[in-house]
C-alpha cells in the first residue's frame, strides 16, 4: 500500500511539473489544452517571435509584457486576430484560437483585464477572413499610440515595460 501511494504522488507531482514546464497552468480561460497550444507556439510563432516572446527590435514586435495591453484599446483585440501571422496561420479555427488565447494568458497575463472574454472559435473565424496584410504596421502603430498615450494620461506604474 505505502507504494502505491508514493507512486501515486511522485505522478501528481510530475503532472504538475509538466504542466508548468509546458506552458503554464491548466486553466487557462478559452484553453483547452495548454500541451498543444505551447506545440503550436514552437512549430507557428517561436520562430519570429522567439520562445520566451521578447520578439527582435528590427522585425518582429516583443509581446511579452506587451500583448495584453492590446485588449485594452479600440481596434486592438481584433489586430491580434487579423494580424497576418496569426489570421495566416496554417491551423484550424480551434486551435489558432487556443494559441491566441494561451498566448495572452502565458506571456502577458499581468495586462489582460480582469473581465478578459477568451476569444471564441466563431470570432477568430470572422477575424481571420480579413487578414490584415501590406496595412499591418499602420494599424500597429495606430494601435501603439493609443497604448501609449493611455500609458502617458495615467501612472500605472508600469512606465517603461517594453514597447507594445
Amino acid at each position: 500500500m505505502k507504494f502505491a501511494a508514493v507512486l501515486a504522488l511522485i505522478m501528481a507531482t510530475a503532472a504538475t511539473a509538466a504542466a508548468q514546464v509546458l506552458g503554464g497552468a491548466t486553466s487557462m480561460p478559452g484553453v483547452q489544452n495548454p500541451v498543444r497550444a505551447r506545440q503550436n507556439w514552437i512549430l507557428k510563432c517561436q520562430g519570429c517571435h522567439r520562445p520566451d516572446a521578447s520578439g527582435t527590435p528590427q522585425t518582429t514586435p516583443a509581446m511579452a509584457g506587451v500583448i495584453g495591453r492590446f485588449l485594452t484599446v479600440p481596434g486592438g483585440r481584433e489586430y491580434l486576430g487579423q494580424v497576418p501571422g496569426v489570421a495566416t496561420a496554417a491551423l484550424p479555427d480551434a486551435e489558432l484560437t487556443e494559441l491566441l488565447n494561451w498566448t495572452l494568458l502565458r506571456f502577458d497575463p499581468a495586462h489582460v483585464p480582469k473581465d478578459f472574454k477568451p476569444y471564441t472559435v466563431q470570432e477568430v473565424g470572422e477575424l481571420r477572413r480579413k487578414p490584415l496584410r501590406t496595412e499591418a504596421a499602420q494599424v500597429r502603430a495606430r494601435i501603439t499610440a493609443r497604448l501609449n498615450a493611455g500609458r502617458n494620461g495615467a501612472s500605472s506604474g508600469q512606465e517603461g515595460e517594453g514597447s507594445p
